[in-house]
C-alpha cells in the first residue's frame, strides 16, 4: 500500500463504478507487486493488474520469472505513470555510485517485486554479484525508510512513480539521505528496450541530500488483463478512466503527465479486444 499501484487501483475502482447504468463492482487489492499481479492474473484471482512494462514483456516473452513459460493469454490494457528505478543510499554510508554498493547492506526488494528484478538487472550490468559483493536483503519497501533511518541497512532500491510517501519518510528523519545516479547501463538499455534513461525529481524530496539532477533509468507502468475476460467488461473500464482521465490525473501526483495517446505506449503483450473497441471509437487508433 505503500507504492502508487494501491491509490492508482483506487481510483480506476471509484470512476468505474460512478458511471451511470454501470453494474461493474470493482475491489482494489494490495499485493507484492508486478510479479504476484501477473500471475494472478493469469491464474484469474484477479482480473486486472498493475504491472511494469518489462514484467509485462518478460511473462508474455517467458522470460525471467517466467522463464521458459511464456504467458501468451496476458493481454495489455492500457499504460499509465512512468515508474523510475531510484536508489536511495544514507549520506555516511560514502555510496555516491552503483558501483560503492560493494560491500554495503542494500535491501533488492520483497521475491515477486519489479524492484528486486530492476535491482538485479542493473547490478548485473554494473559486474555486481548480489551474493558475493553485497549484504544484501529482500525488505518489502514498506520497511525501508525506517530500516535505512535505523542504520539497518545502507542503501534501497525502489521503482515508483514520484512523488512517494514512503521515500519522503526516508529523506526526512536524522539519519541524512541521498538519491545515487544509475549510469553506466548503455548495454542494459540496448538489450532491454523498455527501459529508458530518465531522473529522480530530486526537487520533490527538499530535505535530501541532492546535488543537480539525478540520472537513473525508467518503464511504464501498464494495466493488463487475461485475453479471456470479457470484451464488455474491458471496454467499460476503458471507457471509464479515458472520458474521466482528468479526474484519475488528480487523484495522484505521479498521473499528472498522462495523455490519451501516452497510455497506449508500453503494450508489450497484444492489446484486448475489448480496450481496440474503445481506442477505435475514440480516434486513437
Amino acid at each position: 500500500m505503500t507504492g502508487v499501484y494501491y491509490p492508482v487501483g483506487g481510483a480506476i475502482k471509484k470512476l468505474v463504478e460512478d458511471v451511470e447504468g454501470n453494474a461493474l463492482r470493482v475491489s482494489a487489492k494490495a499485493s507484492l507487486g508486478s510479479v504476484q499481479n501477473i500471475n494472478d492474473v493469469m491464474n484469474g484471482s484477479i482480473t486486472f493488474g498493475i504491472a511494469q512494462s518489462d514484467r509485462q514483456f518478460q511473462a508474455f516473452a517467458g522470460l525471467s520469472n517466467w522463464d521458459g513459460k511464456p504467458q501468451t493469454e496476458l493481454r495489455f490494457v492500457f499504460s499509465l505513470h512512468p515508474e523510475v528505478i531510484t536508489l536511495i543510499a544514507a549520506e555516511d554510508s560514502g555510496i555516491t555510485s552503483v558501483a560503492d554498493l560493494k560491500g554495503k547492506r542494500v535491501n533488492l526488494g520483497s521475491p515477486g517485486s519489479g524492484d528486486r528484478g530492476n535491482a538485479l538487472a542493473i547490478l548485473a550490468a554494473a559486474e555486481l554479484d548480489p551474493e558475493e559483493d553485497l549484504q544484501a536483503q529482500s525488505l518489502t519497501v514498506a520497511e525501508c525508510a525506517s530500516r535505512i533511518q535505523d542504520n539497518q541497512i545502507d542503501a534501497y532500491f525502489f521503482t515508483v512513480g514520484h512523488p512517494n510517501g514512503s521515500i519522503t519518510e526516508a529523506t526526512t528523519g536524522r539519519r541524512k539521505v541521498r538519491f545515487v545516479p544509475v549510469t553506466g547501463m548503455e548495454k542494459l538499455i540496448e538489450d532491454s528496450p523498455y527501459y529508458a534513461t530518465t531522473r529522480v525529481p530530486v526537487d520533490l524530496y527538499p530535505q535530501a541530500v541532492a546535488h543537480g539532477e539525478i540520472e537513473t533509468i525508467g518503464m511504464l507502468t501498464t494495466l493488463v488483463t487475461r485475453s479471456d475476460t470479457p470484451d464488455d467488461i474491458v471496454y467499460t473500464l476503458v471507457k471509464a478512466v479515458f472520458e474521466n482521465l482528468d479526474t484519475l490525473k488528480i487523484q495522484h501526483p505521479a498521473l499528472q503527465g498522462l495523455t490519451p495517446e501516452g497510455m497506449l505506449k508500453g503494450g508489450n503483450a497484444p492489446l484486448h479486444p475489448g480496450a481496440e473497441k474503445y481506442y477505435r471509437e475514440a480516434g486513437l487508433l
